[in-house]
């Protein structure tokens, strides 16, 4: 185990660990210098980017994965379904793209990042950027009849003026030991909760029950029984085909174990390998001679198109949201229209 993984699973204990209470003093100085940086932006001395449309902003106070990516999708079709034209707008982590460019058909996740191919696949205008104003300024210039922004994974881009916030919460991790970076997983203190327009509690299921944390609270599950095969998409298989022995499973994501347990929830009982966030997979990772099918997120697929072979499948899944977190963040969007 990595360091690095020793730290994760650390930050998730009840309690400060020999290695998070030595790095205590460090996120002192981190929670100091998020808090100087928020002052900066309230004070006016540092100044958001403001767009001619309104924004919504996806994000979270961990670090990880938490369903940030399947809720902006989610909600952009959404809000595309209620007569709104949305453009997406990432960061592009793992790319290798600074400056603002789209996300095309044709892009690799080496040249824009893995969850903007992902995002691309809704078939809405997607920019990537650094600078994500930048970004969503570029957007807006190729595409004019775009009248909303959704912001993927932006609640601490702090640059980029927003209309709505919406903070994703890991119902099964919540905030770990409550420590910041790096003695713990927040970005940001939990209190950041009580500022944002809607609290999306990610559940292990849709009939999980949810503590509430929030009056602004609804909650998110990620529903899916059908895989595709990586070198042929057009070829599907329902869960039961992989209920048998030498099935293998990868994930490369902030939670890889969320996709575990999605796999047990089907019935699939697999030999687990968990990779960090964003890993960049290689054709040695996938070397497991005796696996009768290894199966993974649609995120890391898109990163092993070039190399997978017939045993190797994907899982696509889809958010489903509430209607009310949709009405709330178009109450916000009309607010923004009449302002």
């Amino acid at each position: 185990m990595t360091i690095a993984d020793r730290l994760v699973v650390a930050w998730y204990m009840p309690h400060l660990t020999p290695l998070t209470a030595a790095l205590t003093p460090l996120s002192v100085v981190f929670r100091i210098a998020v808090a100087t940086r928020r002052a900066l932006y309230r004070g006016g001395a540092l100044r958001a980017a403001h767009l001619s449309v309104p924004v919504v902003v996806v994000g979270n106070v961990t670090v990880g994965g938490s369903g940030k990516t399947p809720l902006t999708i989610a909600l952009a079709r959404a809000l595309e379904e209620r007569g709104w034209r949305p453009g997406i707008v990432s960061r592009g982590h793992g790319g290798a793209s600074e400056s603002p460019r789209a996300v095309e058909a044709g892009s690799t996740p080496d040249e824009v990042g893995d969850e903007p191919v992902l995002l691309a696949r809704t078939g809405m205008p997607v920019w990537v950027g650094r600078d994500r104003p930048a970004a969503a300024r570029a957007l807006l210039a190729a595409h004019s009849e775009c009248n909303v922004i959704v912001a993927d994974d932006g609640l601490q881009h702090y640059a980029m003026a927003r209309t709505v916030e919406v903070a994703v919460v890991d119902a099964s991790r919540g905030f770990g030991n409550g420590f910041m970076l790096p003695a713990g997983p927040l970005r940001e203190p939990a209190s950041r909760l009580d500022e944002v327009d809607a609290v999306v509690r990610l559940m292990n299921s849709p009939n999980s029950p949810a503590s509430r944390i929030s009056a602004r609270q609804s909650t998110l599950s990620l529903a899916g029984d059908s895989f595709v095969r990586i070198n042929a998409p057009a070829i599907a298989a329902a869960a039961p085909s992989f209920r048998m022995a030498g099935v293998h499973a990868i994930a490369g994501i902030g939670n890889p174990e969320r996709f575990f347990e999605h796999l047990r929830s089907l019935g699939i009982d697999a030999f687990c390998h968990a990779f960090p966030d964003h890993h960049r997979f290689t054709p040695a990772d996938l070397a497991l001679p005796a696996a009768s099918a290894v199966l993974m997120t649609e995120k890391d697929a898109v990163k092993c198109v070039a190399f997978a072979d017939d045993r190797c499948w994907a899982l696509p899944v889809r958010a489903v949201i509430e209607d009310s977190l949709v009405t709330l963040i178009e109450e916000r969007l009309r607010g923004f229209q009449t302002a």
